[in-house]
């Protein structure tokens, strides 16, 4: 009896473990006076409240977090999806930062995208800032 409780626990979770790792599709980055408003665009086949991708943050090049956004529901039907998050303080030394994103089975995804704060676009990132 305990094999078939066994199998039957795996039967449940494999759905929950098939969705993947949630994927980074695309980021934006706005200087505002406030500072930084930033958009991140993920890919995740969420399935429901036990696996879904949960939240995305930025880091500096020595894995400090500056800023961090929460995904409070699944999004089933809306792939992929565009969340932002504004007033982020981003030093002003500071050229390369990360995108990161977390989902509630996998945890933070070995992918990361490295967007550089200098350049205008790259790849699968933009950003604008202030005029001097």
């Amino acid at each position: 009896m305990p094999r078939f409780f066994a199998v039957m626990l795996f039967l449940c979770l494999l759905p929950a473990a098939l969705a993947g790792q949630v994927e980074i599709v695309q980021a934006r980055f706005e200087q505002q006076p406030a500072g930084w408003r930033v958009s991140v665009t993920l890919r995740h086949a969420d399935r429901g409240w036990s696996h879904y991708a949960d939240a995305w943050r930025v880091v500096d090049e020595r894995g400090e977090v500056l800023a961090a956004r929460t995904l409070y529901h699944p999004h089933d039907d809306e792939q992929p999806f565009t969340r932002s998050l504004g007033k982020v303080a981003i030093p002003p030394a500071t050229r390369v930062v990360f995108i990161e994103a977390h989902d509630k089975v996998h945890g933070w995804s070995k992918q990361r995208l490295r967007v550089d704060l200098h350049e205008p676009r790259g790849a699968r990132f933009e950003v604008r800032r202030l005029p001097r």
